[in-house]
Formats: C-alpha cells, structure tokens, sequence
C-alpha cells in the first residue's frame, strides 16, 4: 500500500500482545484528507508467522452524538 499510496500516514495508537494475538488500534490519513479509525487482529503460529487476520475500519466523523471522540 505505500507504493500505491505514498501520502498516507498511520499513526499506531495502542499495540496489545498476549501469547500468541497482537490487537492495533491506527489512526489513517489518506491522501485526500480521508480519515479512518481501524483496529487489527492477529494470531501468530509457534514461529512467530501470522496465521490470522481480522480487521474493521470506520471512518472517523465530523462529530460525534455523545461527543468523545475516536481516540
């Protein structure tokens, strides 16, 4: 994706590691302005290679209804 997408920046919020799982929690800015939220999920096998991925991602907006932000 940076080839592709050489302005885009990620801002690594929070990282959580237990055993075998990692959990990040990034901030995006795409190029444009675009802004995303986004969690990810893997699991690692013995070796350390990742076995599984999960993700979401949510668009992070103007305002919010209780007024908290994303972060």
């Amino acid at each position: 994706m940076e080839k592709e997408y050489p302005n885009k920046s990620i801002e690594f919020v929070r990282a959580v590691a237990e055993d075998n799982q990692v959990a990040l929690h990034t901030h995006q800015v795409w190029p444009g302005g675009d802004e995303y939220v986004t969690m990810d999920f893997f699991r690692c096998d013995e070796s350390g290679k990742i076995v599984e991925h999960w993700d979401a991602i949510q668009s992070v907006p103007k305002e919010t209804a209780n007024g908290n932000a994303m972060y």
